[in-house]
C-alpha cells in the first residue's frame, strides 16, 4: 500500500472525490450534473486514478487527509476483498451522517448489534434472489398504467418522466392510495438535500418523524399487490424499524428511475438489441413477464453510468494490509466510474455489452468478471432488492417501447460502435416512439 503526496491527494480529491460530492451523493443537483456532463467528470476521474496506478501500482492508496483515514482503492481484486466483508462494514461514518437525516434506522447505518436481524428482514420481505417477487404481476400492471400514457403520447423528457415513475413507486411500495402522495415524496426529497451535506447540515428531527410516520401508516394499511402488503405477512421484529427500511426503499427507487431513463439511451442507439428486445417483450407472459434481455439493458445502463457514485466501506478494528497497519475506522473509496469504466484492464469498458450478464455461473450481483462491475454493490451488503428492481425497470421499459421503436431526441447521444461517454446527463435526455 502506498502513500499520495499531500499534492497528488489535492489533485485527487478536485478530480476524483469533488465531483462526485458536488453532484449530489443521495440526491443528484441537476444543475452539477448537467455541468458533470458537460465537463466529462468521470472520464477525468478514471483518468486521474488511473495516472495514480501507473504510479504507485495496484494496491490501495492512502490520501493524506488531516485527521482522517482515507484510502482509495485502485483494483478490481482490491475492491473484492473490501467488498466481500471481513473486517469492512458499510456502516461507514460518512453514510451515517447522510442518511440519518431520513432513516436512521436504515439497515445500511445499522451497527453490528442489529444488522443481522435488520438484514434478514430486508433480505424476507425483498425476496432476494427470488427472479420474481410475489408482487410480480401487481408490478407489471402498475407500470403499465403509469407509464402507458407516455407510451401512447408517442413522446416524454424527464420532466414528464419523473413524475409518472414517481407514482409507480409510491403505487409499487406503498399502495395505491399513495399514488398521488406527492408531499411524501417532497419531503423525503427535501430531507435528501440535507443528507447530501451529511453531518455540515442539522438534522430536521420534526420532518424525519413527519415522513416516517407517514410511511408507517401506508403499511399498516398493507394494501393488496404492494411492498407495505409483503411487509405485513412478515413475522414482525422489534429490533427493525419498518419505516426506516421503507425510506430506504423510496430513496434507492430514485436511482433506479435514473438507470432505466438512461437505458432507453442505449435502446435508442443499438437498434439491433432493441429489436431482440422487442421480440422478448412480445412473447412474454403479460402477468409475470420474464425479460432477461431488459434486465441486461439496466444493468449496463447502471454500469456504464452508475448511480452509487462511490462505493463506501470502513474498517472494523485495526486491520493489516500487506504490511501497513490501518487504524480502526480507516474509510476504503470504490470509485465505481473505475471499477465500472476501467479501460486499462476491462475489454468492454466504453461498449454496450448486455452479454456481460448472461452468464449464468457468475456470482449473485456480479458480472462474469468478478468484482470489477458491481452495480447492486457486492458481498454481505449488495442490494436485497436487486431482483425486484429489475423486475421493475423491465417491465417499465416494455410499458414504454411495447410494439414501437425507441428513438432520441435530445441529450448526448449513445451511438452503437462509438465510444459510450462516461457521463450521461439523464435530465437533458428525450425520446419519441416511431
Amino acid at each position: 500500500m502506498s502513500r499520495a503526496g499531500i499534492g497528488e491527494t489535492v489533485r485527487l480529491a478536485a478530480t476524483a472525490l469533488a465531483p462526485m460530492l458536488a453532484q449530489g451523493i443521495i440526491v443528484r443537483r441537476p444543475r452539477l450534473v448537467r455541468l458533470a456532463d458537460r465537463l466529462q467528470v468521470d472520464d477525468r476521474a478514471v483518468r486521474a486514478l488511473q495516472r495514480s496506478r501507473r504510479r504507485h501500482g495496484p494496491g490501495p492508496l492512502r490520501l493524506r487527509v488531516p485527521g482522517r483515514s482515507l484510502v482509495l482503492v485502485l483494483s478490481a481484486a482490491d475492491a473484492g476483498r473490501v467488498l466481500t466483508g471481513g473486517p469492512f462494514r458499510p456502516a461507514t461514518r460518512e453514510k451515517k451522517a447522510a442518511l440519518q437525516h431520513f432513516q436512521p434506522g436504515g439497515v445500511l447505518i445499522t451497527d453490528t448489534d442489529h444488522r443481522a436481524a435488520r438484514r434478514r428482514w430486508n433480505e424476507q420481505v425483498l425476496q432476494m434472489d427470488v427472479p420474481l417477487h410475489a408482487q410480480a404481476a401487481a408490478v407489471a400492471r402498475v407500470a403499465a398504467e403509469e407509464l402507458g400514457p407516455l407510451h401512447d403520447a408517442g413522446r416524454w423528457d424527464w420532466e414528464t418522466f419523473a413524475p409518472a415513475w414517481w407514482r409507480l413507486v409510491r403505487r409499487v411500495t406503498l399502495g395505491d392510495s399513495a399514488r398521488d402522495d406527492e408531499a411524501l415524496t417532497d419531503l423525503l426529497g427535501e430531507l435528501r438535500g440535507r443528507g447530501n451535506w451529511a453531518y455540515l447540515r442539522r438534522t430536521d428531527t420534526e420532518a424525519r418523524a413527519r415522513l416516517l410516520a407517514a410511511i408507517g401508516r401506508y403499511v399498516d394499511r398493507a394494501e393488496p399487490g404492494s411492498l407495505a402488503a409483503t411487509v405485513a405477512a412478515a413475522p414482525a421484529d422489534p429490533a427493525v424499524p419498518v419505516a426506516d427500511q421503507v425510506a430506504h426503499w423510496l430513496f434507492a427507487w430514485d436511482a433506479a428511475g435514473i438507470a432505466t431513463y438512461k437505458a432507453l439511451a442505449l435502446l435508442a442507439g443499438h437498434p439491433d438489441h432493441a429489436a431482440a428486445v422487442a421480440g422478448e417483450v412480445a412473447a412474454a407472459d403479460p402477468d409475470r413477464p420474464d425479460l432477461p434481455s431488459l434486465r441486461a439493458t439496466v444493468l449496463e445502463s447502471v454500469r456504464l453510468w452508475p448511480t452509487t457514485l462511490a462505493v463506501l466501506r470502513e474498517s472494523h478494528g485495526p486491520t493489516d494490509w500487506a504490511g501497513t497497519r490501518l487504524r480502526d475506522g480507516t474509510t476504503f473509496v470504490i470509485a465505481s466510474s473505475l471499477v465500472h469504466r476501467d479501460d486499462e484492464t476491462l475489454p468492454d469498458a466504453d461498449r454496450f455489452a448486455p452479454a456481460l450478464w448472461a452468464d449464468a455461473d457468475a456470482p449473485a450481483g456480479t458480472s462474469a468478471s468478478l468484482w470489477s462491475m458491481v452495480p447492486f454493490s457486492a458481498g454481505p451488503a449488495r442490494c436485497p432488492g436487486r431482483d425486484l428492481v429489475l423486475h421493475t425497470t423491465g417491465v417499465a421499459l416494455a410499458a414504454l417501447t411495447a410494439e414501437r421503436r425507441v428513438e432520441q431526441t435530445r441529450g448526448r447521444r449513445v451511438v452503437e460502435g462509438q465510444g459510450i461517454p462516461r457521463t450521461l446527463d439523464h435530465t437533458a435526455l428525450a425520446y419519441r416512439l416511431s
